[in-house]
């Protein structure tokens, strides 16, 4: 069973084909944009490569299985979850350019940790640490319904989640190095990336 998105529907394959490039160019000129000032004294220690390497074999598996693995094709409701999953990959999008937006020069594509920084507890960031990340995971699970893949679906978020797992990880040490008590006590106090949850 192929995807709605390659089953012969121009019009649905415009709509995947437009918010998948959206996604990828958004992700492009935000991340030349937000580079470290210094990348030589970014506290990354390799998150943002593995993290690069995790989305492009979670894309990889995405596409790979969608087709190779049609038995893993969710059967029922395949133009809704379509539809369904380009809303969610356009709401991720979304979510991820205003976390951006409310940490402002903050934000950076390498961990790293601003002279002056402090906590930032405005917006998503009142609830969840990496809101940036939860748009990005939404974005994926999005990718995953428009495909209409079971496999497709975990096969992106396993890749994804540990490349974010470990960058996390990361970012988190360095803040604690970095902004001390304050960011332990909105730690105790927030989720990572869902609010109440995770």
């Amino acid at each position: 069973m192929l995807p709605v998105p390659f089953a012969g529907h121009l019009g649905y394959d415009a709509i995947f084909i437009v918010t998948y490039a959206a996604w990828l160019l958004f992700e492009i000129v935000t991340g030349r944009s937000r580079r470290s000032a210094d990348p030589t004294k970014a506290r990354d220690r390799g998150s943002f490569r593995f993290l690069i390497a995790m989305i492009w074999a979670g894309l990889a598996l995405a596409f790979t299985f969608c087709f190779g693995l049609q038995q893993a094709a969710i059967p029922w409701m395949r133009t809704q979850l379509f539809f369904v999953g380009i809303a969610l990959m356009w709401a991720g999008i979304g979510f991820r350019y205003y976390a951006m937006r409310v940490l402002g020069r903050y934000f950076t594509f390498q961990v790293d940790v601003h002279s002056g920084q402090t906590v930032i507890e405005a917006g998503p960031y009142r609830y969840v640490r990496h809101p940036s990340y939860t748009g990005a995971l939404i974005t994926v699970i999005g990718l995953g319904l428009a495909l209409g893949n079971w496999a497709s679906i975990l096969g992106t978020l396993a890749c994804i989640s540990a490349g974010y797992a470990y960058r996390i990880h990361v970012e988190e040490a360095a803040l604690v190095a970095a902004l001390g008590q304050p960011y332990r006590e909105y730690m105790s106090r927030t989720a990572r990336l869902v609010p109440f949850v995770l």
